[in-house]
């Protein structure tokens, strides 16, 4: 099946692997692809049973014990690649050709179940009580940004940025829309420093059956300071020496209190829980700036810089609904030849030392964009 998406001329076919799995084809607005794909003929094993969560006592934290996981792909050669085009000597997860393309994870870390009914209390338990656990319901997925096995987001056409926001946006609001579902969160892990094991440029989903323990902290601070919170803090940030881009419905800025030696945050000028909610003009922009921003990411040393690119959105919880759509960015990268390892104060006590001013890295950001 072959749709529009919205209004952009970008367009969605909807398939399924061997196993069962959805995958989905958005192809850019000017593709020359054919409407109809070739199907996936591997013969493939059952999916792995669904994974347990263990919750710790001490923090309130639920734990995803998925030990499936760890027979997934570790670093295969270009020609073994499972993201790359299916051809004669590699059948992978990509049966055909394709712009940006979306499909279950084989080794999800949630799901693929999903409760028979929607329990808003799924993954609350009141007293803490020792030795909880619940099974990982949830939704994991592959974002596959390019045929190419090289190569990065950054170096892409805006107009291919373009379609793998439409593709967040679509899957957001459908991963929304699944019962057990709390929060969805779309990010990419580029760079091997960061822990990544497979070079062809890619990002994920994660749709969680709980409120994430960053978000949890969020919603906090949030009743603690004020609803307005986000609209006050952009307009700290856009008064500040900090700002890299300034938009007409986005602002890109280094923070006041960065943790990470490179570390940016964008927010929409207006108020939208997620990607969902973005207008066309709006995606628009987003793909503008958010190109630049990976690209800057490259243009401040020889070689390319590690990142998380980490699209927070808001919970469905109750008052999620005042938590503002936000991308994070973060690099460990202190120098062209160190990187920043979290030890003992960071890993053991999330007590964050900067390694120097966030001004500092603005104005070096700042001339990468230039």
């Amino acid at each position: 099946m072959k749709r529009h998406c919205g209004m952009t001329g970008i367009k969605k076919i909807s398939a399924k692997l061997a196993d069962g799995r959805d995958l989905l084809f958005f192809d850019d607005v000017d593709s020359k692809l054919p409407a109809t794909r070739l199907a996936d003929t591997r013969e493939l094993p059952e999916r792995p049973p669904v994974a347990q969560m263990r919750l710790d006592s001490l923090t309130g934290d639920w734990i995803s014990v998925a030990a499936h996981r760890h027979g997934r792909a570790f670093l295969p050669p270009a020609n073994q690649c499972p993201l790359c085009p299916t051809t004669t000597t590699n059948q992978s997860e990509m049966p055909d050709f394709f712009d940006v393309a979306v499909f279950e994870n084989k080794s999800p870390s949630f799901g693929p179940t999903l409760p028979e009914v929607d329990d808003e209390n799924y993954a609350v338990v009141a007293d803490l009580k020792l030795g909880s656990t619940r099974d990982s319901i949830g939704r994991c997925e592959v974002v596959v940004f390019s045929p190419e096995h090289l190569g990065s987001l950054g170096q892409m056409a805006v107009s291919r940025v373009r379609t793998v926001i439409e593709a967040w946006a679509d899957r957001t609001t459908t991963l929304q829309a699944l019962p057990g579902i709390r929060q969805v969160f779309p990010f990419e892990n580029r760079g091997q420093e960061i822990g990544v094991t497979l070079h062809h440029p890619h990002g994920q989903i994660y749709a969680y059956p709980y409120v994430t323990p960053r978000t949890k902290k969020l919603l906090s601070s949030i009743a603690a300071f004020g609803d307005d919170l986000f609209e006050q803090t952009l307009q700290f940030e856009k008064s500040s020496e900090r700002v890299l881009i300034a938009g007409e419905h986005f602002t890109a800025y280094v923070p006041f209190a960065a943790r990470w030696p490179i570390e940016i945050h964008l927010l929409p000028h207006r108020h939208v829980n997620h990607f969902g909610q973005l207008t066309e003009a709006e995606k628009d922009e987003l793909a503008s700036i958010y190109s630049k921003l990976l690209k800057a990411l490259d243009l401040i040393y020889d070689t390319p810089t590690p990142y998380i690119a980490a699209w927070h959105q808001a919970p469905l919880v109750a008052g999620g609904e005042k938590v503002r759509l936000q991308l994070q960015i973060t690099s460990p990268r202190r120098a062209e030849d160190k990187l920043k390892y979290l030890a003992g104060s960071e890993s053991a006590m999330g007590a964050f030392i900067a390694d120097f001013p966030p001004e500092v890295a603005a104005e070096l950001l700042r001339g990468a964009i230039r």
